[in-house]
């Protein structure tokens, strides 16, 4: 019987760049010297009894940066951290309550950089369909699922914009329900949505 997530792992496979949040703006110029802090997000999925699952997350409303956002479980590097590989398990255990044990590391996408500095290395994991969220009060408001096929579908992405320091910025949306999800969560999603189509 075929892995149901033998797409996400010739995905993996397949060369591609690395992306930014400036991608659709090719006007902006970035500054050179620029520094650079490293990040691991995970990107996990987990088969449920109607299909394979990404498992996303909706920031707490009064963090003071991008409160209500969706995003992947993941943070900045520590540290303590080894590498950005234990950087994404030890955040989505502090913020969803997801044992390491639990997740199966698949490999990595090429990394993201952020309007904010960060140079995200996105994670991808086979989560255990044991696996019940446990969401973090002070940095997590829900721990939501969609399914795998709605983000690997690259009609399902819109591109939109608004004013960021005085200048249009374009960016990435993938909505699912009442969930909107764009920037870079969604940018990570398209370059696997694209990966995945080839």
């Amino acid at each position: 019987m075929p892995d149901p997530l033998d797409p996400v792992m010739r995905a993996l496979g397949r060369p591609s760049t690395s992306s930014s949040d400036f991608d659709l703006n090719p006007e902006f110029e970035l500054p050179e010297g620029r520094k650079l802090r490293a990040a691991g997000v995970l990107v996990g999925f987990v088969e449920r009894h109607d299909g394979i699952k990404l498992i996303l997350t909706k920031r707490a409303s009064h963090l003071k940066h991008h409160p209500g956002q969706i995003a992947f479980p993941g943070g900045k590097v520590d540290e303590g951290d080894a590498d950005v590989t234990a950087a994404a398990l030890r955040e989505a255990h502090e913020e969803v309550g997801l044992h390491p044990d639990m997740a199966q590391v698949l490999g990595h996408l090429p990394s993201h950089e952020t309007v904010t500095s960060f140079q995200v290395t996105p994670v991808l994991a086979r989560v255990s369909p044991e696996f019940s969220p446990i969401p973090e009060p002070g940095e997590v408001d829900e721990v939501f699922e969609v399914p795998l096929h709605h983000i690997a579908n690259p009609a399902n992405f819109q591109i939109q914009a608004r004013r960021w320091r005085g200048r249009k910025r374009h960016y990435f949306t993938v909505p699912f329900g009442p969930y909107y999800i764009w920037g870079a969560t969604a940018r990570i999603l398209r370059g696997l949505a694209d990966r995945m189509a080839e």
